[in-house]
């Protein structure tokens, strides 16, 4: 029951997150505007689920996991209805912020996970959990696209606040509440009010480093701003009794050591997969490489492909108990290297492309389930929500490079036709290089599951 109740609550983060992208062609035509501006839709998003995730991760653990999830659960119903009754695009902008706060929600539910449930069943819970949201990623294109195919977009907000709703009382009123046990850590309201700011900038120079080009003042100004109040950020976290992030656990071997796989594999396949297959799928036949298919086909082909990765979360939890999360991480990206060698040779073959998308999923499940049982092996459990949500900021900051390099790798390569199958050829050994890399970082994590025993 907890299980099932964590899941159905991580799937409005994962809807939240990716619904809208679906709809930007709808707004721009709605409020006669331009790809630039509706984008705001949802880089807000992920500006604030940046930050939230490590943040109110942190303060979940000191202060209560339900109590926070409510908070968020109830933020994010109302930024869905800001978007739903906006009139304007900038009113659609404010809500998606609203609904940024919905990042934290995931290192939430993993660390009431461990909380509630017996130590030999977290490796699977957190495997099913961590799933759901990709799973859940897929379906809400569909669901976006029904809305917009036989309503508006007004109902995919809708949708996302009711769900919303229905997550908060699932919480209140199914999820076994904790008694509080107090806490005499005060809140690190300096480092709270500097990590937000600073995290958003950079993912906000990253993000649009594919229109302003990474020598662009702007983006340099950002990004290296962010990074140096980062750095600032990390002096005073070492220095503050009560730190919002404790950096010291990022000191350890393991934590270390998949913190280097996580930022690996989100700059190459984890990340690059989710640009390159779309435009693969849906480019037309004339091009360089496509395959001239419908975007609500390519939608049903990636939905289908994410259940046979979601059907391989449990697997992925019990090699998890049984030898350890580095088995499964290692399984996972090795599926994705092969994904990677597949486009690289069945990119113009719709088989091909099936083929690929189901390996890319069943390594999705192994990979990025693996991530989270890797940081909760290795950190207390005081320390989980906190720990894997800035995990989670890792991982998507590493996605933002990712696909930043690979749009300027198709760039570079590109003619007045379009791009060229050798920028796709530069784009696939990037994403095989780097899941060598992370292949590499986590052959030297320590073999062995902590679940044994238990």
């Amino acid at each position: 029951m907890i299980i099932t109740v964590l899941v159905l609550v991580e799937v409005i983060s994962a809807f939240e997150t990716s619904m809208v992208y679906g709809a930007i062609p709808t707004l721009i035509k709605e409020f006669h505007s331009d790809a630039a501006t509706v984008g705001w839709a949802v880089t807000a998003f992920l500006l604030v689920a940046a930050a939230s995730a490590a943040v109110c991760g942190r303060l979940g653990d000191m202060y209560g996991r339900e109590r926070v999830l409510t908070v968020l659960l109830a933020a994010a119903a109302l930024g869905s209805f800001v978007s739903a009754i906006g009139d304007s695009i900038g009113s659609i902008i404010v809500g998606r912020a609203i609904q940024g706060v919905a990042g934290a929600i995931l290192p939430l539910c993993i660390g009431l996970a461990r909380e509630h449930l017996p130590a030999v069943k977290v490796p699977v819970a957190i495997a099913i959990i961590s799933g759901s949201a990709v799973a859940a990623g897929s379906a809400s294109l569909l669901v976006a696209g029904f809305m917009l195919d036989h309503a508006s977009w007004h109902m995919i907000f809708v949708v996302a606040a009711v769900y919303a709703v229905l997550a908060l009382l699932l919480v209140l009123f199914v999820l076994p509440w904790r008694p509080p046990v107090g806490t005499t850590q005060r809140v690190d309201y300096l480092g709270t009010i500097a990590f937000a700011p600073a995290i958003a900038a950079v993912l906000l120079g990253i993000n649009k480093s594919g229109a302003w080009g990474w020598t662009d003042a702007k983006t340099l100004g950002l990004v290296v701003g962010g990074v140096a109040v980062l750095a600032l950020w990390v002096l005073w976290e070492l220095r503050v009794t009560d730190p919002i992030v404790n950096v010291r656990l990022f000191t350890d071997r393991k934590v270390a050591l998949t913190m280097c796989a996580t930022l690996a594999i989100a700059v190459g396949p984890m990340g690059i997969s989710t640009m390159i297959i779309p435009m693969i799928l849906q480019s037309p036949t004339t091009a360089a490489f496509g395959l001239g298919i419908s975007p609500t086909n390519a939608g049903w082909l990636s939905f289908i492909g994410s259940l046979f990765g979601f059907v391989c979360t449990p697997l992925s939890g019990r090699i998890t108990r049984a030898v350890g999360s580095r088995a499964s991480m290692l399984l996972g990206t090795a599926l994705f290297v092969a994904s990677s060698a597949m486009m690289l040779f069945l990119h113009d073959s719709v088989a091909g492309m099936v083929a690929m998308i189901i390996t890319v999923s069943i390594g999705t499940a192994f990979a990025y389930t693996a991530l989270p049982n890797l940081i909760v092996e290795a950190v207390p459990e005081d320390n989980t929500s906190e720990a894997t949500g800035t995990n989670s900021v890792l991982r998507t900051g590493g996605q933002g490079i990712g696909t930043s390099i690979a749009t300027m790798l198709l760039a570079s390569s590109a003619t007045a036709a379009g791009p060229t199958v050798s920028g796709l050829n530069m784009v696939g050994t990037l994403m095989i290089v780097a899941g060598l890399l992370t292949i590499g970082f986590t052959l030297l994590i320590r073999r062995g599951s902590v679940y044994a025993a238990a």
